[in-house]
This record gives structure tokens, sequence and C-alpha cells, in this order.
């Protein structure tokens, strides 16, 4: 079993990745979907596991790329801060872009706020913030996400006072 967390918008603000890094024991590997105001460094070395890291929208300077695609057991990923589809406006421009590239999976940041849809053969997630949480409650939010050993997925939402089993 591979273990996945995924998170976004931490802001320059890394003490509640900390509390989430001890909280979740050992990962395999780590996605963070932008606005880490130049902190990739810093996320790099608290990980201790492989990382894939995209730009926000508030990562000026940065040299990450705006987005990837990786795989991930046996789906394909798309990796983005979700900005440049105007995910604020929904998940339409997402879900073109997924059927366009032939990825099963998108992952994005931006809204602040967590996410999991699955439908048609795509899941389109959010972990939310960790730093600037927008959702009802304002909770910091991630993502865990499970690979088994015949590649299918599974994935928890997570706050930080709680968790709850989405899929």
């Amino acid at each position: 079993m591979m273990k996945i967390l995924i998170v976004s918008d931490t802001h320059g603000r890394l003490t509640n990745l900390e509390k989430v890094l001890k909280r979740t024991g050992p990962i395999d590997r780590m996605i963070h979907l932008g606005d880490v105001e130049g902190d990739e460094a810093n996320i790099r070395t608290m990980a201790r596991v492989p990382v894939d890291m995209v730009a926000g929208n508030n990562d000026y300077f940065s040299a990450l790329p705006s987005e990837m695609e990786i795989d991930l057991g046996k789906h394909k990923a798309l990796l983005t801060h979700g900005h440049h589809y105007f995910v604020s406006m929904g998940h339409e421009m997402l879900r073109e872009e997924a059927k366009k590239r032939g990825v099963d999976i998108v992952m994005y940041g931006h809204t602040h706020r967590p996410c999991l849809e699955r439908n048609k053969g795509l899941t389109i997630l959010n972990p939310g913030s960790l730093s600037l949480p927008r959702q009802e409650g304002h909770e910091p939010s991630w993502i865990m996400m499970y690979i088994d050993d015949k590649g299918e997925t599974d994935y928890n939402i997570c706050y930080m006072n709680n968790s709850r089993r989405i899929f």
C-alpha cells in the first residue's frame, strides 16, 4: 500500500504541515498543489520523501512548473494549482483538460476549499488549505491518498481537528 500526502496553499506557513507530517506517520510521497511562497526547499526537507510540487498564483519568482502529469498506480494524474482553469467557477475546464490529456485524476488547489468528486471515471480533488482554509468551519485540511497493490486508489479528506472518510 502506497500512502501519499496531498496538500496545497501553505502560503509560507509550515507549522500545520509539520503537524500533519507527524500525525500521518510515514508516507511514500507528497504532492503540493501550489502557493508555497518560497518554501520549496523547506517542504522537501520536512517531507523526507519524493515531493511533486507545482507553482500557484502567489509563487511569483518560483522555478516550479505551473502543472505536471504523473503516474499514480494505474492512473495518470494532472497536478495544477487551478487558477488557469478558473476553478473558483467550477470544474468544467478541468474536465475538458482531463479528457484532452487522457488523465483520470485531476488535483488542484487555489480555492482553499477541500473537494473530492468522482464521476464517469474521473476523480477531481482539492485538499483545501493547511494555512488559510475558506470552507465552512475554516478548518485546515489535506487529503491522504492510498494506492493498493493493484493500483487502485482510495482517498481520505482529513481535517486538523478530526478526520472523516469520503471514499
